[in-house]
């Protein structure tokens, strides 16, 4: 009979990735990799990156995970991933994608804020603030202040039918909009800023926005 292999580590450029069988008993996994680590040849000191696959595992697991890894003078733990999110996460994923609508002009000194997506039917003034823990849709003149992906989400994005802002945040960047000239096009119209590949936060015109950034679109259909 072939036995079961709970633990497989494989070799990257980054370092080695440790994969956990998530549906044996805890234990069995636990023995398994008490085995692997000791039966290691390294030498020198690898980073490794756990993944856990579907299996929970408490504060008390994942630390015992970390010592029988470090159990060999070889290998340190880098990142522990898990597919599993914590309800806490969930329910902020959930407050992330849903959208409120705000009609009316944000004033100076006003400050609008949503969990998810927020979407402003009309201007945000200057020194006005819009902040959301999603992406930020104004229907008017943005001239104020813009912080998107408030929570962390760098995938959210500033759009506007007009886009003259003095500061825009997405996650924890933040731009300041300094010589708006040498940022936007001559004429701000339909415009979105996003968090750029290489890091900093990008203008670009708002029909890009479907290659930019394609898992907004939820619609289905359509022809």
């Amino acid at each position: 009979m072939t036995k079961q292999h709970y633990v497989t580590i494989k070799g990257t450029k980054d370092g080695l990735v440790l994969r956990l069988d998530d549906k044996c008993a805890y234990s069995d996994m636990i023995a398994e990799l008490r085995n692997k680590v000791s039966e290691n040849s390294l030498e020198g000191l690898a980073e490794v990156k756990v993944h856990t696959g579907n299996r929970y595992c408490n504060e008390e697991e994942l630390k015992e995970i970390m010592n029988v890894v470090h159990e060999s003078p070889h290998l340190r733990v880098s990142k522990i991933q898990s597919e599993v999110i914590t309800i806490e996460e969930c329910n902020r994923k959930v407050l992330e994608n849903q959208s409120e609508t705000y009609i009316g002009i944000v004033r100076s000194g006003q400050v609008v804020k949503a969990d998810g997506d927020l979407v402003v039917i009309g201007d945000v003034n200057p020194n006005g603030r819009v902040e959301a823990g999603g992406s930020i849709y104004v229907l008017g003149r943005l001239k104020g202040i813009a912080h998107a992906g408030a929570t962390g989400n760098e995938e959210a994005v500033i759009a506007a039918s007009w886009l003259e802002a003095t500061h825009l945040m997405i996650a924890d960047r933040l731009e300041t909009m300094t010589d708006e000239l040498t940022i936007l096009s001559e004429q701000p119209e339909m415009e979105c800023a996003y968090i750029h590949p290489n890091g900093f936060i990008a203008i670009d015109r708002l029909q890009e926005l479907r290659i930019l950034r394609p898992n907004l679109s939820t619609f289905k259909g359509g022809s």
